[in-house]
């Protein structure tokens, strides 16, 4: 019994239980939206709570176990080994195991026997950052300047090569995004010069801008699909039954919550059975079920506890022992923040549609799993703190 107490101990010891306790909260916080907004379902929300109570379980166990792991020695032990789980982990995709689940990208993996489907894009996230993490160190190990072109091409194409991969196999420009913000905090953050930023900024956006004005009118593109997501952003009259359907059912069930909401469990379109029920309410459009039924105020609450996280994971940062554990750190919090900017500005109808959900909150026994993972090797971090004395010394 005590050489089992005796681990447990030390978590409570040298584990960031602050941070644990967010997440707990922001999970329960989603278990009751995902409860309300699976009422509508055959079979009742049962089976939806159980799959993400369990995802919440094994999540908090991994946190636990990986709070105790040297992160930095195991990456720079199988550096090579992660760069090939990532690369063949996304190829999965293409076999027969392979399925889009009916949203047009092939996200997920259906294991015959396995309760839930897996999706390795998110999974991945984590060990591209501390793959890019170890990158970016290691650069400064060796005294080499982070804005060098050498050392811009060293990182940007691995972030590249990565968003290359996941838009060829799965499609999901929304996860490429995600990918790409990661590498710009990552890379501010480690000192790479803010004009590398303008020049290749400036660059996207005016291709982007030639591109709309000029090349796609003139297309079949131009009504494409993707390219619908980000008109009908900007004129929501362009395609209210189509392609802005879903933000426009969106947006109207946040207004409609106002300031303390409808009632828990007694919103219109998310207990809605009819044509006005709210698409995808308990994945992609979570904060819109939380904005119809808490209102503002459990929107902004909401919104506290997830930026309480992202704050927590940039604190650790600043405690961290080494810059890889720093950047680590940097990473998952920015990476989470990215998410939360997304789907809430989907939900908000300024943003597109991009098929991202809300971290913590949305149901996906994948996306759990993970977050709390990524959040397992945060707390590693805090574990291995410098002590302030040692830390006021190397300032």
């Amino acid at each position: 019994m005590s050489t089992l107490l005796s681990p447990l101990r030390e978590f409570f010891r040298k584990g960031d239980l602050l941070l644990l306790s967010l997440c707990l909260i922001a999970s329960g916080f989603g278990l009751l939206l995902i409860f309300s907004a699976t009422q509508y379902t055959k079979d009742g929300p049962l089976r939806y709570i159980a799959v993400q109570g369990m995802a919440i379980v094994l999540g908090v166990v991994a946190y636990m176990l990986l709070t105790f792991v040297d992160v930095q020695l195991f990456v720079e032990k199988n550096w090579k080994l992660l760069l090939a789980f990532n690369i063949i982990f996304i190829l999965l995709l293409l076999t027969p195991l392979g399925t889009d689940n009916n949203s047009g990208n092939l996200n997920w993996l259906d294991i015959p026997g396995f309760p839930v489907d897996i999706q390795p894009n998110e999974i991945v996230k984590l060990p591209f950052i501390l793959l890019l993490a170890l990158q970016i160190s290691k650069i400064q190990e060796r005294e080499q300047d982070i804005s060098s072109l050498p050392s811009i091409l060293q990182i940007g194409g691995h972030t590249v090569f990565m968003l290359g991969l996941v838009a060829a196999v799965c499609g999901d420009m929304g996860m490429c995004v995600v990918y790409a913000f990661i590498f710009i905090f990552m890379a501010w953050s480690a000192g790479v010069k803010v004009r590398w930023f303008v020049l290749v900024g400036g660059g996207i956006v005016l291709l982007a801008l030639i591109l709309w004005l000029f090349v796609l009118p003139e297309t079949s593109l131009w009504t494409d699909y993707r390219i619908m997501r980000f008109r009908v952003v900007f004129d929501h009259d362009l395609d209210p039954l189509g392609r802005g359907y879903q933000q426009a059912r969106s947006i109207l069930a946040i207004g409609s919550g106002r300031l303390f909401g409808q009632g828990y469990l007694q919103g219109t379109q998310t207990q809605a059975l009819n044509s006005d029920a709210l698409p995808a309410r308990h994945t992609d459009f979570i904060f819109a079920v939380c904005g119809e039924e808490l209102g503002l105020i459990g929107c902004l609450v909401l919104l506290l506890i997830l930026s309480l996280i992202v704050l927590r994971c940039l604190w650790n940062s600043r405690q961290a022992s080494s810059p890889f554990a720093a950047y680590v750190c940097t990473g998952m919090g920015c990476m989470l923040m990215t998410q939360i900017v997304l789907n809430v500005g989907m939900c908000l109808y300024v943003l597109p549609v991009m098929g991202l959900t809300l971290p913590f909150i949305s149901y996906g026994g994948s996306s759990i799993i993970t977050l709390f993972t990524a959040m397992g090797i945060v707390s590693s971090v805090k574990a291995k703190a410098l002590p302030s004395w040692l830390k006021d010394r190397n300032q």
